[in-house]
C-alpha cells in the first residue's frame, strides 16, 4: 500500500431504496451488507482514506444531508456512490449535481451479481449522471478485479492532486532558458485550468541568499546529503557554490510558500555563480517539484509524477530512440534525484561539463537509474492546448560488461543516464511526443492516474 494514496480522502456512500433490511419475497435483504463490507475493507486496502456516510440514501431529503456534508468538507477529495440496490435516479440527481458543481470526482461503483439488483440502481444513476452532464466514472467490477479497483482509486487520487494544486503558485526564477518554446506558459489558462498562480522573480534574492548561507549549514548539509553517494561530495569552492546554490533554493522556495519552481538555469545563473545541476538533483530529491529553463509543462509533469510516484521524478532528454526494440535512452544534464541509483551506476559526482551552457562550473550528478516499472510522460501544448503523452514503460540496468560502452555512445558517459524500454508504438510515441524532455516516473499506477487527471481537467490524453 502506498503511504502517498492515504492523503486521498473519499467519502463512500451507498444509495438504494430497498434498505434498512427490506427484503426481497424470498427473503434474502435486498442490500447484500456483505458486499458493502467487502468494498469497504478492499478500497482501504488498496490505501484509500475512507470517509464511510452511516445512512444509505434514497430519499431526496437523505441525498441532500449526505452530499452538503461533502461539499464543505475541503479535505474530501472525491465520493464514491456504491450501488445497493435499485434506486428512484430524480431522489439523487439533484444533489449530485449541486456536489459536482464544486469540482470534485464521483465515482460510480456496482458490484456484478443478479441478487439484489444492483445493476440496476447503477445503471440508472449512471444514465442519468449522462443526461444531466454530470462527470463522472462509472466501474462495474468487482472486488478482486485489481484492474477496475485501480480504476476507482486511480480517479479518486486525480481528485486529490487535483485539490493539491487548486489555490497554489508555482514560481519562476528567471526568464526564458536556451530559447525554448515547448514549455511557456499562459497564466491564464494555468488559473482557469489548475487553480495555479504563476509568479515570477530575478535570480538576484536567489543568489544573496546563496552568499549568506552560512559555514555551518554548509557543513551540515554535506553531513546530511553523503549517504545518498558513493563517494565523498567534492570541496572547493565550485562545489560550495552548487551547495549554496541548493540551500537557497530550498529557503527561497519556503518562504515564497511555492508548490514548485523552474529556474532559467542558463543563459544567466549558470554563467555567473554555478550550474543549477546538482540543486536541481536535490530538490527533486526532496520531493519538490522543479524543472530547468522555465519549462512549465515539465514543471507540472514533475509535480503529478512525483506527488502520485513511489520515487523521486527523473526528468532528463530523450537523448536515443531506438525504434527496433523500443529502447530509449534518457540522459539529463548532470541533473538526476541520487536516490534513483541502481547497482551498475551507483551515484556520483561529475563536473557540469559543458562551457556554452553553464560557463561558472559546477558539481553535477553521475548514476544509472535502477530498474523498475513505470511511466514516460510530458505534459505539453498543441496549438495551445495542454495534450499530456504517456506510455508504460520498464527501466533496465544495462549489464557491467557493456555499460561502459553504452554510457560513451552519447559522447558524455558522466551524466546520468537512464536505459528504458517504452510498453508502446515506438513510431506513435515519437509522433506525440512534445518536447526533447521525458519524464520518467516510477510505479506502474502512474499510467491509469495520469489518463484520470486528464479525465477530470479537461485534457486531451495520448495514452500509447
Amino acid at each position: 500500500m502506498r503511504s502517498l494514496m492515504q492523503k486521498a480522502k473519499v467519502g463512500f456512500v451507498v444509495f438504494g431504496v430497498h434498505k434498512d433490511g427490506l427484503c426481497d419475497p424470498k427473503g434474502t435483504p435486498f442490500i447484500d451488507k456483505s458486499i458493502v463490507h467487502r468494498a469497504r475493507t478492499t478500497l482501504i486496502k488498496a490505501g484509500i482514506n475512507l470517509v464511510e456516510y452511516p445512512t444509505v440514501i434514497a430519499s431526496r431529503d437523505e441525498a441532500r444531508a449526505c452530499l452538503n456534508h461533502f461539499k464543505h468538507q475541503d479535505d474530501v477529495d472525491a465520493v464514491i456512490l456504491f450501488s445497493g440496490t435499485w434506486v428512484w435516479a430524480a431522489h439523487l440527481i439533484g444533489p449530485l449535481r449541486d456536489f459536482a458543481l464544486g469540482g470534485k470526482p464521483l465515482v460510480l461503483w456496482t458490484h456484478p451479481g443478479s441478487q439484489g439488483w444492483r445493476p440496476v440502481g447503477g445503471l440508472v444513476m449512471h444514465g442519468a449522471l449522462q443526461e444531466v452532464g454530470i462527470p463522472h466514472r462509472f466501474v462495474y467490477g468487482a472486488c478482486d478485479s485489481k484492474t477496475d479497483i485501480e480504476k476507482i482509486t486511480a480517479y479518486c487520487l486525480a481528485g486529490w492532486i487535483r485539490n493539491r494544486l487548486n489555490l497554489s503558485t508555482v514560481g519562476v526564477f528567471g526568464g526564458r532558458g536556451m530559447g525554448q518554446t515547448c514549455g511557456v506558459a499562459d497564466p491564464s489558462q494555468w488559473m482557469r485550468l489548475f487553480g495555479i498562480d504563476i509568479d515570477s522573480r530575478d535570480t538576484t534574492a536567489l543568489l544573496q541568499t546563496a552568499e549568506g548561507i552560512t559555514t555551518a549549514e554548509l557543513r551540515e548539509a554535506r553531513t546530511r546529503i553523503q549517504p545518498l553517494f558513493s563517494e565523498t561530495i567534492p570541496t572547493g569552492p565550485v562545489a560550495d557554490r552548487s551547495l549554496r546554490l541548493y540551500l537557497a533554493l530550498k529557503k527561497n522556495v519556503k518562504n515564497e510558500g511555492w508548490m514548485g519552481y523552474t529556474i532559467q538555469s542558463f543563459p544567466g545563473l549558470g554563467d555567473q555563480y554555478s550550474a543549477t545541476c546538482f540543486a536541481q538533483s536535490m530538490m527533486l530529491n526532496d520531493r519538490i517539484a522543479t524543472s530547468t529553463l522555465s519549462d512549465f509543462n515539465t514543471l507540472l509533469t514533475v509535480k503529478l509524477l512525483s506527488d502520485l510516484g513511489d520515487e523521486p521524478v527523473y526528468y532528463g532528454d530523450l537523448q536515443h530512440i531506438d525504434k527496433r526494440n523500443n529502447e530509449i535512452k534518457i540522459i539529463g544534464d548532470g541533473a538526476c534525484p541520487p536516490s534513483l541509483a541502481g547497482r551498475v551506476g551507483p551515484a556520483g559526482f561529475a563536473e557540469h561539463g559543458i562551457p556554452t551552457e553553464g560557463a561558472a562550473g559546477g558539481i553535477s550528478i553521475k548514476l544509472v537509474c535502477k530498474p523498475g516499472n513505470g511511466v514516460l510522460a510530458r505534459l505539453g501544448r498543441n496549438r495551445g492546448e495542454f495534450e499530456l503523452v504517456v506510455t508504460r514503460c520498464q527501466v533496465f540496468e544495462p549489464k557491467p560488461r557493456v555499460l561502459k560502452a553504452r554510457q560513451l555512445e552519447c559522447g558524455i558517459p558522466f551524466w546520468p543516464h537512464a536505459f528504458v524500454t517504452a510498453q508502446c508504438d515506438i513510431e506513435a510515441l515519437l509522433q506525440a511526443w512534445n518536447n526533447e524532455y521525458a519524464c520518467l516516473g516510477y510505479g506502474a499506477h502512474l499510467y491509469e492516474e495520469l489518463i484520470a487527471f486528464g479525465a477530470q481537467t479537461g485534457i486531451k490524453v495520448v495514452a500509447l
